[in-house]
């Protein structure tokens, strides 16, 4: 079924869909409208759910945590500040080997005080184990949702996971979506059952003291789930291919077979310089893009598959690493790196705070490159 919606109401009826049995949240502009649709979805009887009205995002992720732990599947949502209040129970959600799924509306962090897309607030939480998929638009959103619950939550995997769209280009922009039917989802996503959930006829201790003599071997098992995730994204995206006709990956590749340059960019951006390849190939020049939808866990593989015959590779950041580079920048550099495949790099800085990134932009952006070698990173529209 068909309908018009924003990405804010995308993730809600993702959350449905997916046959979510709690949802804790807080209200927080651009994410508002996640938990005001959720709520009505329950009230109404349209969503068989426990919504719970919390007094913070951090208690919105612990009760999360505690229901996921009782083998609820659960569902929240946040943005920019909230989720850097949620930063202390992330962890927990993700060494506790929760597969919580959490929405979160990339803004602008403070101060200055900005309601506007910036992926910061992400970011800043790309080291507390949780995958992280960053959607182009909103039947992405959406998809993205569903797909999240069988990959967290496949045995050898067991990891919480963030689904990001851009604040207002998404959140408050209305496009169609394509709802799958209830039937059909319960084809697709099996119900949750855990192997080991708190039960008090079958008791077991979970997340207690531990020691240096086995708190390294609980790291690297996540980094071992990490590296399953990557098979599971990928085969669970073939899986949503086969039944509904929409395919998605670890990366997007776009008219990248013969390009000589080739931008790399992630989420709404990623729509823009599809548009941006098209005008720059009208003009004779060979450019495509990489989509990085996946940036946790990182498709190395994939990303050096990509730009193994790019002449000139830049990356498009919406966020920066205060005293370095744009995090995207970082990765790829270390990808392209540890597997041998160098080339011109170049990190481009855009979009901070809101700020529009048009065809125009990207056309700014390639030209940079095409020139001397601009400084790295490259801010790109500041107005200084």
């Amino acid at each position: 079924m068909k309908q018009v919606m924003n990405g804010d109401f995308a993730a809600s009826y993702g959350a449905m869909s997916a046959l979510v049995k709690y949802v804790a949240a807080y209200p927080i502009t651009p994410q508002t409208l996640v938990v005001e649709k959720l709520s009505e979805l329950v009230a109404d009887g349209e969503m068989d759910a426990v919504f719970s009205k919390v007094e913070s995002e951090h208690s919105a992720m612990a009760a999360c945590i505690g229901a996921e732990a009782a083998g609820i599947r659960t569902f929240t949502a946040t943005s920019s500040q909230g989720l850097l209040l949620m930063c202390e129970v992330l962890h927990w959600a993700a060494r506790g080997r929760l597969p919580i799924v959490l929405a979160n509306v990339n803004r602008a962090v403070a101060p200055g005080w900005s309601i506007w897309a910036d992926a910061q607030d992400s970011i800043s939480q790309r080291d507390t184990g949780w995958m992280q998929v960053y959607a182009e638009d909103n039947q992405e959103v959406y998809d993205s949702i569903i797909m999240a619950y069988k990959i967290a939550e496949s045995p050898d995997v067991l990891l919480p996971m963030m689904i990001n769209l851009d604040a207002f280009f998404l959140s408050h922009t209305s496009e169609v979506v394509d709802l799958i039917d209830k039937k059909d989802i319960e084809k697709f996503l099996p119900p949750y059952e855990p192997k080991f959930k708190l039960n008090p006829s079958e008791p077991h201790a979970f997340n207690a003291l531990t020691s240096p003599d086995h708190y390294f071997e609980l790291t690297y098992k996540m980094h071992l789930a990490m590296e399953k995730a990557k098979k599971r994204i990928t085969e669970v995206g073939v899986e949503f291919e086969k039944m509904f006709g929409r395919r998605y990956g670890l990366t997007e590749s776009y008219r990248i077979e013969d390009a000589d340059t080739v931008l790399v960019t992630f989420g709404t951006i990623a729509g823009t310089a599809k548009e941006t390849v098209d005008l720059l190939r009208k003009e004779g020049k060979k450019v495509g893009n990489l989509k990085i939808r996946v940036f946790r866990p990182f498709p190395q593989e994939e990303v050096c598959e990509a730009l193994k015959n790019a002449k000139k590779v830049i990356v498009v950041d919406r966020d920066y690493s205060y005293g370095f580079e744009g995090a995207f920048f970082t990765e790829v550099k270390s990808a392209l790196y540890n597997k041998g495949v160098m080339k011109p790099l170049y990190g481009m800085m855009a979009g901070i705070g809101g700020r529009d990134v048009s065809t125009g932009t990207l056309k700014e952006i390639v030209a940079k490159a095409e020139g001397e070698d601009p400084k790295n990173p490259y801010f790109i529209g500041v107005k200084l």
